[in-house]
C-alpha cells in the first residue's frame, strides 16, 4: 500500500493588495455632481446674482427741534 500522508507544508497565499479605491472614486463623483447641481440651480436655490439695485446718493433730512 502506498504511504498517503505528505510532510510537505502547505501555505494559502492570499493576496489583499490592488482592486481598491473604488469608495475613493465614488466620493469624488458625488462631490463633482453636487458641485455641478449647485452650480445650474443657483438661481433657484438663491447663490446666484441678486438684481437689487444699490442707490447711488441718500438724501436725508435731519429736524432740529
Amino acid at each position: 500500500m502506498a504511504d498517503d500522508r505528505d510532510d510537505t507544508d502547505r501555505t494559502t497565499i492570499v493576496e489583499t493588495g490592488g482592486g481598491g479605491g473604488g469608495g475613493v472614486l465614488a466620493v469624488v463623483l458625488l462631490i463633482i455632481v453636487v458641485l455641478v447641481l449647485l452650480y445650474v440651480f443657483r438661481a433657484q436655490l438663491g447663490l446666484g446674482h441678486s438684481n437689487s439695485v444699490i442707490p447711488s446718493t441718500v438724501n436725508v433730512n435731519v429736524n432740529h427741534s
